[in-house]
């Protein structure tokens, strides 16, 4: 029976791709499949840590150690490099990739979608989001995919003024018994003028209406957005759901021992955008 659903989990996520392939076609604004031997940086910028947000433990650095493609995969990997220390002079025990399209790829309404699978541990923390260029939270973040260790979900959510932090406007999607977050899935969103629509192989988890949002405070989904893809490790969000304090703020020690063994990976095939 589990083998009969793993193979229907393949099933779908073939079908999802297939399906978006043939979207590329004729409305493609982005595509990125990770051919090439290093990351294209005409389509992405590569961040390093100035200040650190959400009591998160690592720092992102520019490294072929920590962000490189293999087989057509991107490959964030996170390492244990204890004494890494930033240019404001924080310390840090790990450091981690972070990329982005901010000025090279902006979008207003359409569909993102990335091919991804991750680790598992308390308090790996890999996303998949978009972000409003200005202030936070007046620029609207869209939150396409995170997990935070625990496999058996990952979790879709808005912030914007009025609703952001721990944001009422949030989704945990539950996976089938037999698939989880370690196996390939399509993660999307679906945006238009008035609605914003995530899915999971093409299923649709979670909706959020303008007037949803307006609940709270102003829709902050009429501006362009740019693309993120990072690997976090701990943190308040993981710290949220874990509740571990040891021996890192949202990082239990088992997940500190798969980095250091070098297992620790956030592996994306594909990004894509259309219209």
């Amino acid at each position: 029976m589990q083998l009969r659903l793993l193979t229907l989990s393949v099933l779908l996520s073939f079908s999802a791709t297939a399906a978006i392939a043939q979207q590329t076609k004729k409305d493609t604004v982005f595509f990125d499949d990770f051919k090439g031997t290093t990351v294209d940086r005409s389509k992405w910028n590569v961040e390093i840590t100035g200040h650190t947000v959400n009591d998160e433990q690592q720092a992102y650095i520019d490294s072929t150690g920590t962000i490189y493609t293999e087989n057509g995969v991107l490959i964030l990997k996170a390492l244990y490099k204890p004494g890494h220390t930033s240019k404001e002079g924080k310390k840090y025990d790990f450091v981690s990739g972070r990329l982005n399209t901010l000025d090279k790829l902006m979008f207003t309404y359409g569909s993102a979608s990335a091919k991804i699978k991750v680790t598992g541990g308390d308090g790996m923390w890999p996303a998949f989001w978009a972000l409003g260029k200005g202030n936070w939270p007046n620029s609207g973040e869209i939150d396409i995919m995170e997990t935070v260790g625990k496999t058996s979900w990952i979790s879709n959510a808005l912030h914007g003024p009025g609703y952001f932090g721990n944001t009422p406007l949030v989704y945990r999607a539950q996976f089938p018994k037999g698939t989880d977050a370690t196996q390939w899935h399509v993660y999307s969103v679906e945006w238009t003028k008035d609605s914003i629509i995530f899915k999971i192989d093409g299923k649709a988890t979670y909706t959020v209406t303008r007037a949803m949002a307006e609940k709270y405070g102003r829709w902050a989904f009429d501006n362009p957005k740019f693309l993120i893809l990072n690997f976090a490790l701990g943190g308040g969000y993981p710290n949220s759901v874990n509740k571990v304090t040891k021996p890192y703020f949202g990082l239990s020690q088992a997940s500190a021992d798969l980095i250091k063994a070098g297992n620790a990976k956030y592996y994306v095939d594909w990004v894509l955008i259309t219209r």
